[in-house]
């Protein structure tokens, strides 16, 4: 299966400037990244940036840099100026890790272009099933629901599905109801720069969820549990130091 792996990464995060650079184990965030990238076979993968301190560190370490403009709203935006910086040709199967998933599998990787090329959908996803209330709470662990055949209904910040039976503040659950978004897309290069021409939904600007402009103008997201279990992504210097520790 032939695939390339786009890897989006700012450093003017808001609730974590310079989140890419970063030590985990003594290594850079981004590199954490880049090698899970390799380790799943990706035909490609480059690092997408408008910082020249990311640039250096990637090259540091025999990355492949791609510089973009520093005025993107979104990972998905950023990568379509890559493609056509580098003319990589619209049927080429592009996965989307995001910068701060330095521990995600392999496997997931794989997965997810997988399944994109055995859906009818125009993107796909991973989500995985959730087990503790406060993930649930949390804005920053994003909710996902969908359809029997994997197809996306809505992500949300917010607990989705909300249970009017549930009482606050108990560790009462449904199981298998309730699954995080694990952030990582597929898609057709083709289809990024359709998405890019799609203007931005009431939604994706209250949500700050960027999958919602898919949804809102009708196209379809596949959705599948994760084969691996993928750790948390890196939201905060908190949880940078909850995975050093």
């Amino acid at each position: 299966m032939s695939f390339v792996v786009i890897i989006p990464a700012r450093y003017g995060s808001t609730r974590f400037p310079g989140k890419p650079l970063a030590l985990i184990k003594g290594k850079p965030m981004i590199q954490h990244v880049y090698e899970r990238a390799l380790e799943a076979g990706a035909d490609d993968v480059i690092v997408a940036t408008d910082d020249q301190r990311i640039g250096d560190i990637v090259e540091s370490f025999g990355g492949k840099v791609c510089y973009t403009a520093n005025n993107h709203e979104s990972g998905t935006e950023r990568i379509a100026e890559v493609l056509t910086k580098l003319n990589i040709d619209d049927n080429t199967t592009v996965v989307n890790v995001q910068g701060d998933e330095p521990f995600i599998p392999p496997e997931n990787i794989q997965q997810v272009a997988q399944n994109l090329n055995e859906s009818a959908m125009q993107m796909a996803t991973l989500c995985f099933p959730i087990s503790q209330r406060s993930d649930i709470d949390n804005a920053n662990v994003v909710k996902v629901v969908f359809a029997q055949n994997g197809k996306a209904l809505y992500f949300s910040r917010a607990p989705i599905p909300f249970d009017r039976n549930w009482v606050q503040n108990t560790q009462h659950m449904q199981a298998n109801n309730y699954f995080r978004h694990v952030g990582i897309y597929a898609y057709n290069a083709g289809f990024i720069h359709k998405y890019i021409t799609l203007a931005p939904s009431a939604y994706e600007t209250i949500e700050s969820l960027e999958q919602l402009r898919v949804l809102y103008h009708g196209y379809d997201i596949h959705v599948e549990q994760a084969h691996a279990a993928p750790p948390h992504g890196v939201d905060t210097p908190e949880d940078l130091a909850r995975l050093n520790a």
